[in-house]
C-alpha cells in the first residue's frame, strides 16, 4: 500500500474539474527530459482512456531516445507550432502544468498559459513552487513527477484504468529521473509502484534498453572525448566535464546526446560530487548540471552559484558568460564548500 502523500483535499479538488473538463492540455518544461515527457504522456493517456480531449504541449525538441514511449508523435512542439498551441490552450478547461515549478520554466509559453481561462493544476516535485495555478501538488520528497502523476490517477480511484502504454511512460520518467534507481530512490514505495506498473504489462528491461542503448556513433565518441577533457579535484572529491559548442558541432551533436554524462564521474573512487558546463546551442549561456552522493547538497550549490535548484543529489542551474568563467566560479564553490565536501558519510 502507497501512503497518502497527496492531500485529500487536492483530490478532491481535482476531481470536480476532471469530471466536467472535456478539453485538457498538458504542459511542461523546456528542453523535456524523461521526467517530463513521462510524466505527461502517463496522465494523456488516461485522459484519453477517459473519453477527453487531450493535448501534450512542450516549449521546444526533446530527445530522440525519449521517441519510441507510445503517444510521442503526438506532442505539440510549442516553438513549431504557436498559432495551434495557443489556441488549444486558450480554449483547454484544465490545463495540466507538470514537472516545473516557476512559469518560466515553460519559456514563451509561459504567457499563453497565463492568459488561458482555463482551471491550472500544478504536478511536480521541485522544491518552491510559484502560485500560477489554483491546485499545487508539489512534493520535493518525491522522485520523480511521474510517480506523482500515478499516485494521483491511483488516489482518484483509476487504477484499473492506467494501460500498458500510460504504465510504460509512467516508469520510463521514474528511471530515468533517478539515473536508473541510482539516486532519490530509496524510498521502498517506489519499488510497490514499479511493481503494479509491472503488473500492467509493461518490460521494464526493453524500456531501459530504448532510453539507454539506442545511442548514435556520434554520442559514444563525444562521450569519449568529454572524458578526456574531464579535470577531477581530489582535494575536493569532486569532477568536472564541459562541452562547448565548437565541440557539440564537430562530434554532430543533436538533442540528448549528452544525458547522463554528469553521471559518469561518479564512478570514480571518491569522488562524491560532479559537475557538467554545456554551451547551449540555442541561447547564450551554459547549461549547469550537479550530481553527488551520500548527503552533499548539490542543490545548495546550484542555488548559490548558478541561479538554479533541485534536489538534494540531483540539480541544475544556468550561467551568463564564457565557459572559462563558469569554470571558475565551480572552482569558487568546491572551495566555499570544501568542509562538507570531504566529511564523512
Amino acid at each position: 500500500m502507497l501512503t497518502k502523500v497527496i492531500e485529500q483535499a487536492n483530490i478532491d479538488h481535482f476531481i470536480k474539474w476532471f469530471d466536467r473538463a472535456e478539453k485538457m492540455v498538458i504542459v511542461s518544461h523546456i528542453s523535456p527530459d524523461g521526467d517530463a515527457i513521462g510524466s505527461s504522456l502517463g496522465l494523456w493517456h488516461f485522459l484519453e482512456s477517459q473519453g477527453k480531449t487531450a493535448h501534450v504541449i512542450v516549449p521546444n525538441a526533446f530527445p530522440d531516445f525519449l521517441k519510441w514511449m507510445p503517444g510521442s508523435k503526438d506532442i505539440l512542439q510549442y516553438d513549431r507550432y504557436r498559432d495551434f498551441a495557443n489556441k488549444l490552450i486558450a480554449e483547454a478547461d484544465v490545463i495540466c502544468c507538470l514537472d516545473f515549478n516557476v512559469i518560466q520554466r515553460i519559456d514563451a509559453m509561459g504567457k499563453a498559459v497565463l492568459e488561458s481561462p482555463a482551471r491550472k493544476i500544478l504536478i511536480d516535485h521541485h522544491l518552491h513552487p510559484g502560485d500560477f495555478c489554483r491546485i499545487i501538488i508539489s512534493h520535493p520528497n518525491i522522485s520523480s513527477t511521474s510517480e506523482l502523476v500515478f499516485r494521483l490517477i491511483c488516489r482518484m480511484g483509476y487504477f484499473n484504468d492506467i494501460t500498458k502504454e500510460g504504465a510504460e511512460c509512467i516508469y520510463t520518467g521514474m528511471m530515468t529521473d533517478t539515473g536508473g534507481f541510482t539516486f532519490n530512490s530509496n524510498n521502498r514505495e517506489i519499488y510497490f509502484i514499479i511493481s503494479e506498473l509491472l503488473s500492467k504489462g509493461i518490460d521494464k528491461d526493453a524500456i531501459y534498453r530504448n532510453v539507454y542503448n539506442t545511442y548514435s556513433e556520434s554520442r559514444l565518441r563525444l562521450m569519449g572525448h568529454v572524458l578526456t577533457q574531464m579535470k577531477v579535484y581530489p582535494e575536493y572529491r569532486a569532477a568536472m566535464i564541459s562541452l562547448t559548442v565548437k565541440e557539440q558541432s564537430r562530434f554532430n551533436y543533436i538533442r540528448g546526446d549528452s544525458e547522463g554524462f554528469v553521471n559518469i564521474p561518479l564512478s570514480i573512487k571518491n569522488v562524491v560530487f560532479s559537475c557538467f558546463l554545456r554551451e547551449d546551442t540555442e541561447r547564450p549561456m551554459i547549461k549547469i548540471s550537479l550530481r553527488s552522493v551520500g548527503s552533499f547538497p548539490c542543490n545548495q550549490v546550484a542555488a548559490e552559484f548558478f541561479h538554479g535548484g533541485g534536489h538534494l543529489n540531483a540539480s541544475g542551474g544556468e550561467f551568463y558568460g564564457t565557459m572559462e568563467e563558469a569554470k571558475a566560479l565551480f572552482e569558487k564553490a568546491l572551495e566555499k564548500y570544501k568542509p562538507l565536501l570531504n566529511a564523512k558519510g
